[in-house]
């Protein structure tokens, strides 16, 4: 478990930081804006909560488990798998499948209550749906940037993880939706309209 007693510890003062493992990389290193942008989306969430209230209870619990999730897969992208190195003391924390199923069920139960689409969705509507296609894009930022450090040699990035981050930005675009009047207040793009 993690104790934290002091907030500064000044070992970041030179432009380096460490990951869990301890190595200290610069602060731009891909690795720390990768699972930097991972907790951004968490914080993005965190403000749909508050713009969500108690208006839609089930969308709430599940942006409550998400934003743990995104606490595990910060934890994932922080301690990365070096090539060659022993096995550590204690398992690490990585993301599993049943992460993304849980995910996959959401998604499924908010969307039977949905209207199909017959046309892209501009973010807008309500407050919560807003910011929680603020949320998508800041998830998918995230996920480019999974799959950027996937293919810097020497680096890893677990399929479960990239698999989670592609899955809850899905679940975020049907979050939006639903918490849109279940679809009714959505703003549909209107292609050329203003041409």
């Amino acid at each position: 478990m993690v104790a934290l007693t002091r907030i500064y510890t000044r070992t970041g003062d030179a432009g380096t930081t460490a990951l869990g493992s301890g190595e200290r990389v610069p602060k731009f290193n891909l690795r720390i804006e990768t699972y930097g942008t991972v907790d951004e989306t968490n914080s993005v969430i965190g403000v749909a909560r508050l713009d969500l209230g108690a208006a839609s209870p089930p969308v709430g619990d599940m942006l409550a488990r998400i934003q743990n999730d995104l606490f595990d897969l910060g934890a994932d992208l922080c301690v990365p798998e070096r090539d060659g190195e022993e096995p550590p003391k204690h398992p690490r924390l990585r993301i599993i499948e049943a992460q993304t199923v849980r995910l996959e069920k959401e998604i499924d139960q908010l969307n039977e209550h949905l209207a199909p689409l017959r046309s892209f969705v501009l973010p807008g509507g309500t407050r919560a749906a807003a910011q929680l296609h603020v949320a998508r894009t800041v998830c998918r930022r995230a996920e480019r940037l999974m799959c950027e450090l996937a293919t810097v040699p020497g680096e890893a990035v677990s399929a479960d993880a990239l698999k989670f981050v592609n899955r809850l930005s899905d679940f975020l675009f049907v979050a939006s939706r639903f918490v849109n009047e279940q679809g009714k207040g959505d703003v549909l793009w209107v292609p050329g309209q203003n041409r």
